[in-house]
């Protein structure tokens, strides 16, 4: 058996019904709010920040800054890539617990992928851990 192999992707099992969860949403997708900064993109090497959206932000408050996918279809529909609007219907259909109070937003694409994994990812996981308080998080790409 190789080190490779031994390896394994984190995994956490669900303790409790998804119906008494806090769901948060992480997206690699480039989304923020439009009255925050936009992601760098003319940084050839990627920005590696990220935004803090509020689980009771409005979708149409929301925008994609990305140069590396085709986000036209997010354009119109910011649920495409951060489906905030869908979790709400989940909480009024009884599906999941509550939306959570915060949720990050980052640009996927960069070239720093040591810096990505070492810093700026361990910062959105305690910023969804300790401020958002979430059970569940769902990933998106763009």
């Amino acid at each position: 058996m190789t080190a490779m192999s031994r390896k394994c992707v984190p995994f956490t099992p669900l303790d409790r019904p998804l119906v008494k969860c806090s769901v948060a949403l992480v997206t690699a997708a480039g989304v923020h709010r439009r009255d925050q900064e936009p992601f760098n993109i003319a940084d050839d090497l990627g920005d590696l920040s990220f935004r803090v959206i509020g689980g009771e932000d409005a979708s149409a408050d929301l925008m994609v800054t990305h140069h590396h996918y085709d986000h036209s279809d997010a354009d119109q529909d910011i649920n495409v890539v951060f489906p905030l609007e869908i979790l709400r219907e989940l909480v009024a259909d009884g599906v999941i617990g509550q939306v959570a109070r915060e949720h990050v937003g980052y640009m996927g694409y960069t070239m720093q992928l040591k810096q990505m994994y070492e810093q700026t990812a361990p910062a959105i996981a305690e910023q969804i851990d300790r401020k958002s308080k979430a059970d569940v998080v769902v990933l998106t790409g763009g």
